[in-house]
C-alpha cells in the first residue's frame, strides 16, 4: 500500500505519545483535521506475534487495526460545558463502537453496527504463558469485543479485512457546475469544526419519500472540500423557511453542537423565568412578517406544544395543549419583539425561540399572539382566505416592481416570486441571526491546554440576508 508524504506524517502524528501531563493529555487533532487510517497487522505479526505459531501467521492479514486509544475529547460533555451545564457522564468514558466511528468516520453507522452484531470485531489481549523452558512469555491475542464495552488507555481494536473493500465512493450526485456553484454560493461562514449555509426556501433539509433533492445530501456531494466526510445537520429548518442552517464539518463538532443545542433547550425548559436570551450561549433570531399586530410590543411566550393526527391519520399538526402533564406535550418557550408595524395590516416581528420544537414560531404566532406568519396556510389558513394582496398604486411606489422577472435558480428554486404582492405569498420566516460558540477554537484551546476556561471563549455572530421575495416585502411595506 502506498503512502503519501502529507498521509505518512498524518500517520507519525497520531503515533506519538500522549502529551507529558501524567498520562492525561487529550489528543484532538486526528478527529479534529478529519483523518483516519487503517494498518494492516503485518507489521504486529512480525514484533507481536512471531511466536505466535501457524494459526498466528495465517491469520496476519486477516485484521486492520486502529490507532491505540487514548484520552480524547468527550463531544457531549464538551458541549455541556459549552453551554455551561455540568454533565453526569465521565470525560473519559468511550465504547468501542465510538472509537470505530471516531477513527473511521467514513465507514457507514449501518456496516460499524453490523460488524458488531456479527461478532466481527477484536480487541488487543496480553496473556502470560509459561514456556518449555518455564520461562514466562507474553502472547498477543486478538478477543471479542462488545459495542459498549468500555476502552482503557492504549487498547488496539482490530477491524476485519474486508472493510478495506469498502471505498467511500462520492455518490455521483448528479450535479452540474452551476449547480454545484449554487450549492457552494450558499455558504455564510467555514472554519475547521462547522459550516454555516443560507438555506434557501423550497429545499428540504433532510431526504425522505418523494424528495430527489435535499440539503444534507446535497452538502455531503457539494460541500466536503478536502474532507473525507461529510458535513452533518445540528439543527433543522422547514422546507418552506430560509436562512441560518448550520452543519458540523466533523463527527466530534457536529456532536458538540448537538449537545450545545440540546442543553440550552433543556435549560430554559426548566427555569424559563430566569432565562436571559442576550447571556446564553446559543441565541436564534427569526424575521417574520405576520398578519396583523400583536396587542403588546414584545413579550415571551411559553406554550407547551403536542402533535396531534387529523384528517383521519393522514396528517398531522402541532397545536398550544396547555395540560402540561400530558407526556407527550413538549413546554415551547419564545421570545418576540416588534420590528415595524405597517399600514398595509402586517407587521415585522423578531422571534426568539428559547427552545427547539417543531413548527414553534409558527404555532405560537397563530395560535397564541392570533398573528399567523404570511403564506403560513397550514396553521394561518383562516386568515389567508381573506387575503388580498396589495392593490397595484401600492406596488408601483416601489420602482423595483415596474416588470419583476423570474429567475429561476437550479433544483427548481425560485427566490423571487412569492412576495406580498402576489396572490398566494409564500411562507415569510427567516432564520436571521444566530450566536453560537466557536466550537473549532474550543478543539484548539483543548488542544494546547486541557484546562483552559471555556466560559472566556469568544462566540461566533452570523447573519444572513433576506431572501428575494422577503427583501421585495420589506421594501414594498418601506415604500
Amino acid at each position: 500500500m502506498l503512502v503519501g508524504p502529507n498521509l505518512f506524517r498524518r500517520l507519525l502524528r497520531s503515533s506519538q505519545p500522549p502529551a507529558p501531563h501524567g498520562g492525561n493529555g487529550l489528543i484532538v487533532s486526528a478527529f479534529h483535521q478529519l483523518r483516519y487510517h487503517y494498518s494492516t497487522t503485518t507489521e504486529l505479526s512480525a514484533e507481536h506475534l512471531k511466536d505466535g505459531g501457524n494459526s498466528e501467521k495465517k491469520k496476519k492479514n486477516k485484521w486492520f487495526t486502529l490507532p491505540p486509544f487514548t484520552k480524547t475529547v468527550h463531544a457531549s460533555v464538551l458541549g455541556a460545558k459549552l453551554a455551561g451545564k455540568p454533565h453526569s457522564k465521565a470525560a473519559n468514558e468511550t465504547t468501542v463502537v465510538k472509537w470505530v466511528m471516531r477513527c473511521c468516520p467514513e465507514l457507514p453507522k449501518s456496516l460499524v453496527q453490523k460488524l458488531f452484531r456479527l461478532r466481527q470485531v477484536r480487541r488487543e489481549s496480553h496473556v502470560l504463558e509459561v514456556a518449555d523452558d518455564g520461562c514466562q512469555v507474553q502472547k498477543v491475542q486478538l478477543k471479542r469485543v462488545g459495542a459498549k464495552d468500555a476502552l482503557n488507555i492504549g487498547d488496539r481494536i482490530f477491524l476485519p479485512v474486508s472493510v478495506r473493500e469498502f471505498r467511500e465512493e462520492k455518490q455521483e450526485s448528479g450535479c452540474t457546475e452551476e449547480e454545484l456553484n449554487f450549492i457552494q454560493s450558499l455558504e455564510l461562514y467555514k472554519d475547521p469544526a462547522i459550516i454555516v449555509l443560507n438555506k434557501p426556501p423550497g429545499m428540504p433539509v433532510q431526504g425522505g419519500i418523494g424528495i430527489k433533492w435535499s440539503l444534507d445530501k446535497l452538502a455531503a456531494a457539494c460541500l466536503c472540500f478536502d474532507y473525507s466526510e461529510p458535513p452533518r445537520l445540528v439543527h433543522r429548518l422547514d422546507r418552506d423557511s430560509s436562512g441560518i442552517l448550520v452543519m458540523g464539518r466533523t463527527q466530534m463538532s457536529a456532536t458538540i453542537l448537538h449537545s450545545v443545542f440540546r442543553e440550552e433547550t433543556i435549560d430554559a425548559s426548566k427555569d424559563f423565568k430566569d432565562v436571559d436570551n442576550e447571556k446564553r450561549i446559543l441565541q436564534k433570531r427569526y424575521w417574520a412578517l405576520v398578519i396583523g399586530s400583536p396587542r403588546w410590543p414584545k413579550g415571551m411566550i411559553v406554550a407547551p406544544l403536542r402533535k396531534v393526527v387529523v384528517d383521519d391519520g393522514k396528517s398531522d399538526r402541532i397545536t398550544v395543549f396547555d395540560n402540561t402533564q400530558i407526556v407527550s406535550s413538549q413546554r415551547a418557550i419564545t421570545e418576540y419583539r416588534v420590528i415595524k408595524t405597517t399600514s398595509h395590516g402586517y407587521t415585522w416581528l423578531e422571534l426568539s425561540p428559547l427552545t427547539g420544537r417543531k413548527h414553534q414560531l409558527r404555532v405560537h404566532c397563530a395560535e397564541v399572539l392570533g398573528t399567523p406568519i404570511v403564506g403560513d396556510y397550514k396553521y394561518g389558513w383562516q386568515a389567508h382566505r381573506r387575503w388580498q394582496h396589495l392593490p397595484e398604486a401600492d406596488l408601483k411606489k416601489n420602482s423595483n416592481d415596474k416588470c419583476p422577472e423570474t429567475n429561476m435558480l437550479p433544483f427548481g428554486l425560485n427566490m423571487d416570486s412569492g412576495s406580498v404582492s402576489e396572490k398566494r405569498p409564500r411562507l415569510h420566516l427567516h432564520c436571521r441571526e444566530m450566536i453560537f460558540p466557536n466550537v473549532s477554537q474550543a478543539l484548539q484551546n483543548l488542544q494546547l491546554s486541557t484546562d483552559h476556561d471555556l466560559s472566556k471563549l469568544k462566540r461566533l455572530e452570523v447573519v444572513a440576508p433576506l431572501p428575494s421575495y422577503m427583501q421585495k416585502s420589506w421594501d414594498i411595506m418601506n415604500s
